[in-house]
């Protein structure tokens, strides 16, 4: 169906649904506020003195897998599929085990504060600081994806209308709101707010849930009718055995490119990887994030589950926008048409929760793989109050850096077939293709020196943009889905640094 004046949504949520929205922001500025005070080194910025509770981390954590992503695109994934998705938990968890029995041990042992030390003790400076250069780029692009993702909700709710200038703006506005409350206690914010976070965003997911449930169950005469309904709509189908390689969700592909992928994520990436160091022990670190892999497959189900129940609702939900390339997914009508007042600010508040529960991370991160991996190492021998102020200027200006891709976004994926969800993974590729590589071959063989480390690095990420624009050139694209390019192209990077030997001291570390 298509809108040609989409109504203006400002209009259709109440004065209560403002107020819920309202509340939450402040809430998120006053935490930041408050932390900020108990901040006196770059350590303390970045690690919170290693002493979060694992629990807190494990929510954090799972609040940043989740994500506007998630969110705004497991319901889409869902409502125009059928549960496939769902198998990607597979290689989750696997990636969780390995990463908690392989990396944390070692990051724990080296004492590092980002991971890319560990590369510097193994191989060598340079292979430290491209790891680090390649983390920030590749988390610009996968955190600036994501708030573009969530700025869906912002400019539909905000000015009513998904096309590129509002939905830019929308971009600006949640990369600058994320700033604001980062900038100002670091890490412990973070984790905190991300906590308050997953409250809003389950609370508005169980909200959604339950009413669309009354309703198609009214509208099917009961849960029978309705589940006879899905199956026959194919819609039930959960685990796919295809050899099909243009399939993305496939058992094959959960046990080898969406392995490797999480593996990159929790082990490789600052963004989450900087999450478990805070803890008091690799032990509860290795607690934190297994249990949040495991929590997060139920939790993702629910959002896929929602999908199914607006399939059931509205057949037909809202296409495009005359003159925009954007989507109105099923979620972001039905919660903007005809909820109670009050419960449709909830739900605006959880997917700007969702959004920002990935920004705010990923700000801190990089300002951290900045100032440890490259700006100490220029300006040693400061005061520590200088490294902190530092720190809050690379928040700050990553915010910008990240707004402003997330605005590119809104060009760069007019004419795009490919879901919200796929987009968001997609994107990740770029950088863990050469960080998974390394980091395994170093952490499982011992193998890579200086050199054949910055040379994995590299064969990772040309490999993948390589076929990226390939597969954006040919006709029907390349005949293989992301994930086995990740298996492709992180595998050569593995080749390509285990031709080096390790430090001879360091490899038995």
């Amino acid at each position: 169906m298509i809108i040609d004046h989409p109504p203006l949504v400002l209009a259709n949520l109440g004065a209560m649904d403002w107020v819920v929205v309202a509340l939450y922001g402040l809430a998120l500025v006053g935490t930041g506020v408050w932390l900020s005070k108990r901040q006196g080194s770059g350590e303390d910025y970045f690690l919170a003195g290693r002493s979060m509770p694992a629990w807190a981390v494990a929510i954090s954590v799972l609040a940043t897998t989740l994500s506007a992503a998630t969110f705004v695109g497991g319901p889409q994934q869902a409502y125009a599929g059928n549960l496939t998705y769902l198998s990607a938990s597979i290689g989750t968890i696997a990636a969780a085990f390995v990463v908690a029995f392989v990396f944390l041990p070692a990051f724990y042992a080296e004492r590092v504060t980002t991971v890319y030390e560990l590369l510097e003790r193994r191989c060598g400076p340079g292979a430290k600081q491209t790891a680090s250069a390649m983390f920030m780029f590749g988390r610009v692009a996968a955190s600036g994806a994501r708030i573009y993702i969530a700025a869906h909700a912002l400019s539909y709710v905000a000015f009513g209308s998904l096309d590129p200038w509002p939905l830019a703006a929308s971009c600006a506005l949640l990369a600058f709101v994320g700033v604001v409350y980062t900038v100002a206690g670091g890490i412990a914010t973070v984790i905190w707010t991300d906590v308050v976070q997953m409250v809003v965003f389950l609370g508005a997911i169980a909200i959604a849930g339950a009413i669309l449930l009354s309703r198609v169950l009214a509208q099917t005469g009961g849960l029978e009718p309705a589940i006879d309904a899905l199956a026959s709509s194919e819609k039930l189908t959960l685990l796919s055995a295809s050899i099909d390689p243009t399939q993305t969700y496939t058992l094959w592909t959960a046990l080898t490119g969406f392995a490797i992928l999480n593996i990159a994520a929790y082990g490789a990436d600052q963004d989450l990887a900087q999450r478990m160091l805070t803890c008091k022990s690799s032990r509860k670190a290795a607690a934190s994030m297994i249990g949040s892999a495991l929590v997060g497959l139920p939790i993702t189900a629910l959002f896929m589950g929602l999908g199914l129940l607006l399939f059931l609702y509205e057949p037909t939900s809202p296409g495009v926008y005359e003159g925009s390339n954007a989507t109105v997914g099923p979620f972001l009508h039905f919660m903007t048409t005809g909820l109670p007042a009050g419960i449709g600010g909830v739900l605006v508040a959880g997917i700007f929760a969702a959004g920002l529960s990935s920004l705010d991370s990923a700000l801190n991160a990089m300002s951290s793989a900045f100032v440890t991996d490259f700006y100490r190492k220029a300006r040693p021998g400061r005061e520590e109050r200088h490294y902190l102020t530092i720190a809050r200027l690379g928040v700050a200006g990553w915010g910008v850096v990240l707004g402003g891709f997330a605005c590119f976004c809104v060009w760069y994926r007019q004419g795009s077939e490919t879901t919200l969800l796929d987009f968001a993974l997609a994107v990740m590729l770029y950088a863990y293709a050469g960080l998974a590589g390394v980091f395994l071959c170093v952490l499982t063989i011992r193998r890579g020196s200086n050199a054949s480390a910055i040379a994995g690095l590299f064969t990772g990420l040309v490999l993948t943009v390589g076929m990226e624009f390939v597969h954006r050139q040919l006709e029907d694209g390349l005949p293989f889905a992301f994930p086995w390019r990740l298996v492709i192209a992180s595998g050569l990077s593995f080749g390509v640094c285990a031709l080096g030997r390790a430090r001879t001291g360091d490899a038995q570390a």
